[in-house]
């Protein structure tokens, strides 16, 4: 199987069906560019990573498995930094649509915002803080890297607006856990065939079912970064009518409204 056979087989098909479905209708006026937006920041901020890990030798891909390079990545690589945001947005979308938050009003939540975003921030800054002494072992490489590239922004986004966000904790978890899950599977089913590997003297070792714990990790981290985002661009703290003893926009939205 090559990486253009992996996509077609792998990340199109759920994601046409998700695009058939157009859950983004069910969240209001403008949810739909969201998406790809997010897609085009996650496109801009992970290439010049992924060129590093490549050029480092951290993974690689045999030259047969793929179209070509750009830089020292494939184009199918390139391609993946688009559809992995398209996909779990989309799913999360779904899940949105479907899942009533807990949001409360400002007034209700004032008390515990600051304390919330605090310590969220503080934690997503410790896991940072821990992948950069990572980076100071071989073996640490990969892990260092992933954690050390994600959770500055995980941080970020947390700070601006983690009260919002743990408002919404289930949706967020359903909307997480499902993509990851596939993306791990079709992540091992890769490496075993051969379209990409994993250089072992980069990682910690542990292969649970084929699959490097650095890339569950990976995985992970990234589609907290995907849901995360959304959660900010639909939901800004700083629309204070949005959040005010409301409930999500999906309550409110008849079922079969067209987009407008």
């Amino acid at each position: 199987m090559t990486y253009l056979e992996f996509h077609l087989v792998f990340i199109l098909p759920p994601l046409l069906l998700l695009l058939a479905l157009r859950p983004w209708r069910r969240l209001g006026r403008g949810a739909g560019k969201f998406i790809p937006l997010l897609a085009l920041i996650a496109f801009i901020y992970t290439t010049p990573w992924d060129n590093y890990l490549v050029w480092r030798g951290v993974w690689g891909y045999g030259s047969e498995r793929v179209i070509g390079t750009i830089g020292y990545v494939p184009i199918e690589e390139y391609l993946f930094f688009l559809l992995q945001p398209l996909l779990t947005g989309l799913w999360f979308y779904l899940v949105l649509g479907r899942v009533r938050s807990g949001a409360t009003s400002p007034k209700e939540a004032d008390g515990t915002t600051v304390l919330v975003r605090v310590w969220g921030t503080l934690a997503y800054l410790s896991v940072a803080a821990v992948g950069a002494l990572m980076l100071a072992t071989t073996q640490g490489t990969y892990m260092g890297l992933i954690l050390a590239w994600a959770a500055p922004v995980l941080a970020a986004q947390w700070a601006y607006a983690g009260h919002m966000m743990l408002q919404r904790l289930r949706a967020m978890s359903l909307g997480i856990l499902v993509p990851t899950l596939y993306l791990w599977f079709a992540d091992a089913v890769a490496i075993r065939l051969g379209i990409w590997d994993i250089a072992e003297q980069y990682t910690y070792g542990p292969r649970p079912l084929g699959l490097p714990i650095e890339e569950a990790v990976f995985f992970l981290v990234t589609n907290v970064l995907v849901v995360q985002g959304l959660v900010l661009f639909l939901y800004p703290p700083s629309d204070r009518n949005s959040t005010a003893g409301r409930q999500d926009m999906s309550a409110k939205a008849p079922a079969g409204r067209k987009e407008r």
